[in-house]
């Protein structure tokens, strides 16, 4: 026995000493994450939209903290942050202060029961009581519980040891840093990391598309790669940012961190780089952007300050979208009421409860009965089908009498009267009857053709409605009558559509019935630009083969529109505009204003598409898209009193 452990601690202080030795100078070792800078998302001229900064935050590391003294370090450092007017990271579904009661969501509370093992009726008195016993808190007054608590369980929530550190409070100033380094003695295992914080420079511009970032949900972790994403990153929420995530993200790289005994860093070596995000460039331009949102604001406030009861007074919100005829880019999407992405964590409380939800995307999310801008699809649908000549008429005298039990009207008496001025006038008869004798599946073709009810390529969440059609309606349990191809043939009954999918309507008109994908998109690039590494191609989603004579045709009715239906509007305009005005009605009482147009007419580049909800009449709509016409071409007109492009 004795010679057996003679030989052991010759092994241990002879043959293996040097190693012990070493380890007990050299410590141990720890990989550390080295974070990626997320890429930048610019619109098509290259001005930021989304953006990184280097930011300071604050961490714990495990390895180093003392033990058993977290709470106190916690309450200090809170103390500290408080002095200077900083948040720390606090997802605490409890009130701040007592008498204890649960906030935030049902997920966020269940998420809660269930890290303390509680039942799912358990209170917020259940709660504190676990949470004081978990954590040693209960010595602690109410309000420093409630402090720790939220940073303890925080710590938990994202998984904090020895290998993932945790990030107590995120971009703290200056000032803070000073007084942590000041006291480093103390201060065990606190450190100061370098990393990012997203930042938006034009958070106005465009917010619904753009999107925003946020740290990840319980939920959301549980979807994603667990090689990838840590419980304390950031990732894309909405729009661009949620829709390019694995692009966006880049990928993070590695560092080997060596302690002293001590714990004191004796060296760092960089295992792995870390690759920064690529760069996505969208189709926007941001100051057509702007002034696409403008104009819409201006004709919305016009219409509720100045407009009667009944005639627009009670306009909620509208949008409008610009898209180039040919590529599919689109180059304004515009939503009214809007916000801003540098202030939506503030804003958030208050902006869920602002009127008329400015956090929705009426762009790609709302659907509107399209109205009488639906027209040309029926007026395209009789003439490529050879159902109508351009000089067949339809003698209209304000009541459809085909039917002996439904006879709808119209707004005119227009006698006999051809696709031309049907469209002009926007005469319904003349649509009840061209839609029933071509029948509901004709209609729904070409409105396929046209890409309404279908999905428009664009990158982002959008509502695809739907073109009224039996099928849809047996679906639903309702029966299909007479009257619904008759209503289906002006833009009401079933239909819905998005804004942008009436822009890339009227962008498939102006490109002479070819229809090509809408997107958000130009190029992704790499994070210096010094590599294109994606364009995204125009594709042709349908061709219906439109000749030049229906082309003509419904041009010449798109023009005869622009001066009768809305020609107060384009009277001074030095630039020919094809155009159709919508009002489908949403209650007995209101009506939506939809307005759709491409110019020049001549040479079509452009398509707009504008929504204006409880606008009254499709006229109203008009003027956003002259004043976006004249600033993209810089077409000027004579000077016309504000008022006097609110009504005819």
């Amino acid at each position: 026995m004795a010679l057996i452990i003679l030989i052991r601690l010759m092994t241990l202080q002879i043959v293996e000493g040097e190693s012990y030795r070493s380890y007990l100078t050299e410590g141990y070792s720890v990989t550390k994450t080295i974070e990626a800078a997320r890429g930048d998302v610019v619109d098509c001229y290259g001005r930021f939209l989304a953006v990184n900064r280097v930011c300071y935050d604050i961490t714990f590391d495990k390895n180093n903290i003392v033990k058993d003294e977290e709470n106190e370090v916690i309450l200090d450092l809170i103390s500290i942050l408080e002095e200077n007017e900083e948040e720390w990271i606090d997802n605490l579904p409890i009130s701040k202060k007592a008498p204890f009661e649960y906030t935030g969501t049902e997920n966020a509370r269940a998420r809660l029961r269930k890290h303390l093992d509680l039942a799912d009726f358990a209170s917020a008195g259940d709660v504190v009581y676990r949470l004081k016993e978990r954590y040693d808190l209960e010595e602690l007054s109410d309000e420093d519980f409630r402090k720790v608590a939220g940073v303890r369980y925080e710590m938990d929530r994202v998984g904090y040891n020895y290998n993932t550190p945790y990030t107590f409070a995120k971009d703290v100033s200056a000032d803070t840093i000073n007084v942590i380094s000041e006291h480093s003695y103390y201060f065990q295992g606190i450190e100061i990391t370098e990393s990012y914080t997203r930042e938006y420079p034009n958070g106005d511009v465009a917010p619904h598309v753009i999107g925003i970032t946020g740290i990840i949900y319980e939920e959301e972790y549980a979807e994603l790669d667990k090689t990838i994403y840590g419980m304390n990153d950031i990732i894309g929420k909405s729009g661009i940012e949620a829709a390019f995530e694995d692009i966006l993200r880049g990928k993070d790289g590695k560092m080997k961190v060596t302690y002293d005994a001590n714990g004191e860093i004796i060296s760092e070596e960089i295992i792995e780089e870390a690759i920064p995000g690529a760069t996505v460039v969208v189709t926007l331009d941001m100051d057509l952007q702007r002034v696409a949102y403008n104009a819409l604001e201006k004709q919305i406030l016009n219409l509720r300050n100045t407009a009667e009861a009944g005639k627009g007074k009670e306009s909620e919100g509208g949008a409008v979208v610009v898209m180039e005829i040919g590529t599919g880019e689109i180059l304004a999407a515009a939503n009214y009421p809007s916000y801003n992405l540098s202030t939506y964590y503030e804003d958030y409380a208050t902006l869920i409860e602002t009127e008329y939800n400015p956090l929705f995307n009426r762009t790609a999310e709302g659907t509107y009965a399209p109205g009488s801008t639906f027209k040309p699809v029926v007026a395209t649908a009789a003439l490529q089908l050879e159902n109508i000549t351009a000089k067949t008429t339809v003698d209209c005298q304000h009541v459809y009498t085909y039917f002996t039990d439904y006879q709808p009207t119209c707004l005119g008496h227009h006698g006999k009267i051809n696709v031309r001025h049907a469209l002009g006038y926007s005469c319904n008869i003349f649509f009840y009857e061209i839609g029933r004798i071509m029948g509901i599946d004709n209609v729904r073709q070409y409105a396929y053709y046209y890409g309404l009810g279908e999905p428009t390529g664009i990158e982002i969440k959008e509502r695809i409605g739907q073109v009224s059609n039996p099928n849809w309606a047996a679906d639903r349990g309702i029966t299909w009558n007479n009257g619904d191809v008759l209503q289906a043939s002006i833009g009401q009954g079933y239909s819905l559509f998005s804004p942008i999918q009436m822009a890339n309507y009227v962008a498939t008109i102006g490109n002479k019935g070819v229809r090509v994908n809408a997107h958000f998109v130009k190029s992704i690039n790499s994070h210096d630009f010094s590599e294109v590494l994606y364009e995204t191609p125009v594709e042709v989603l349908s061709d219906m083969g439109m000749t030049d004579y229906t082309y003509e045709t419904v041009l010449s009715g798109m023009l005869q529109s622009s001066q009768d239906s809305s020609g107060f509007v384009w009277g001074d305009f030095d630039m020919k505009v094809a155009s159709k005005t919508g009002t489908p009605q949403t209650t007995t009482k209101t009506v939506n204003s939809t307005f759709i147009c491409f110019a020049p007419a001549d040479d079509p580049q452009i398509a707009i598409a504008v929504v204006i909800e409880k606008g009254w009449q499709g006229y109203t709509a008009a003027p956003v898209a002259k004043e976006i016409l004249q600033y993209y071409f810089g077409t000027e007109t004579s000077e016309t009193p504000e008022t006097d492009i609110l009504v005819p």
